[in-house]
């Protein structure tokens, strides 16, 4: 069974064509990141201008990177939530006209649900129930998964993303956009203990919160701009960048071995944009090693946004009878896990 997938859900816009859930034909991604990089964050606006220039030469690319045709497509897998309003209604309302033109069968895609479909794309995958932590620019959510269509959220950030936290931490510290990636190179490069940045552990709850690590780290950069007269040193910004990181990894690995004692499940699935974050890698395999637990991380490409995991959820849906119908609409917020997610 051969799935095309389409995902809008923010600024990249992507298309696969996945066959079997499992087998990746191909899956192109067109980043908009040099659009946004003056901005130092997204502009929706400007995101959703771009995914209708966009969406046909991306998903054209995808059908003769797989040497296939519209002919050869079983079912269209649409992400259409969570996410940027204006973005979503791109990817949701092409493959609504597309369904509709070729009479080919529609699902509809979480988001979420899709990075957690993203461990099933390459060898070795999970085995249910499992544990997923799903770290992104827009997302810190912990799940506890049954089964397909079986999510139940143990806990989430209570206010900034650990990637949003990353890139506002970057913008404070004068570099580039995306600044995830930036601040993983420097930290390898400076000393995590130099700065003892705050954890916010939050006590019997799987929740999570970096809105007091950033306030830490702008504190601190604003004391460096005082007495440096306006300079901020490489050397300090590296060592701010390793002990930022070192702080959010710690929280992230504590919580997921919280987790994994509670619900005495060792069976973990790492995902989501942060999750290509060298040193969380790292310390998830370190713990997992340590622990016994199975821990199943994707390769760093299937970490983004990308539309193969909305396709390889797609097709389980597809498989338990899921349609989505031409009235299928986007929507800006949408937990996993809830009754309109479980067609």
């Amino acid at each position: 069974m051969v799935i095309l997938g389409i995902d809008t859900s923010c600024d990249d816009t992507s298309a696969a064509v996945v066959r079997d859930g499992s087998v990746i034909l191909s899956n192109i991604v067109s980043s908009q990141s040099e659009i946004h990089q003056k901005y130092g964050g997204i502009v929706p606006e400007l995101a959703s201008r771009r995914h209708l220039e966009m969406i046909w030469p991306v998903v054209d690319e995808a059908l003769s990177g797989a040497s296939l045709t519209l002919d050869d497509i079983d079912a269209i897998a649409v992400c259409h939530a969570p996410g940027l309003i204006g973005s979503l209604l791109v990817g949701c309302g092409f493959a609504k006209s597309l369904s509709f033109a070729r009479a080919i069968p529609l699902v509809a895609v979480h988001h979420l649900e899709g990075h957690i479909y993203a461990a099933f794309l390459e060898g070795n995958p999970p085995v249910f129930p499992f544990l997923a932590l799903i770290v992104s620019g827009g997302h810190t959510s912990l799940y506890r998964v049954e089964a397909f269509g079986r999510y139940h959220e143990l806990g989430r950030t209570r206010d900034d993303a650990a990637g949003e936290a990353y890139d506002k931490v970057a913008k404070l510290l004068g570099l580039s956009y995306p600044g995830g990636p930036i601040i993983d190179r420097l930290a390898g490069e400076g000393d995590p203990r130099a700065f003892h940045f705050p954890r916010a552990y939050l006590p019997d709850t799987f929740d999570f919160s970096f809105s007091g690590l950033k306030t830490a780290v702008r504190n601190s950069i604003q004391k460096e701009l005082r007495r440096a007269d306006s300079m901020l040193s490489d050397g300090f910004r590296k060592d701010v960048a390793a002990s930022f990181q070192e702080a959010v990894v710690d929280v992230l690995v504590r919580k997921v071995e919280s987790a994994v004692d509670s619900c005495g499940i060792a069976r973990v699935v790492l995902s989501g944009g942060v999750a290509a974050n060298s040193a969380l890698r790292s310390r998830m395999q370190t713990v997992a090693g340590e622990r016994g637990i199975a821990l199943h991380v994707p390769s760093v490409r299937l970490c983004a946004d990308n539309a193969a995991m909305i396709a390889a959820a797609g097709y389980r849906h597809y498989c338990a009878g899921h349609r989505a119908g031409l009235d299928l609409n986007a929507k800006a917020y949408l937990p996993l896990g809830s009754p309109a997610t479980e067609i």
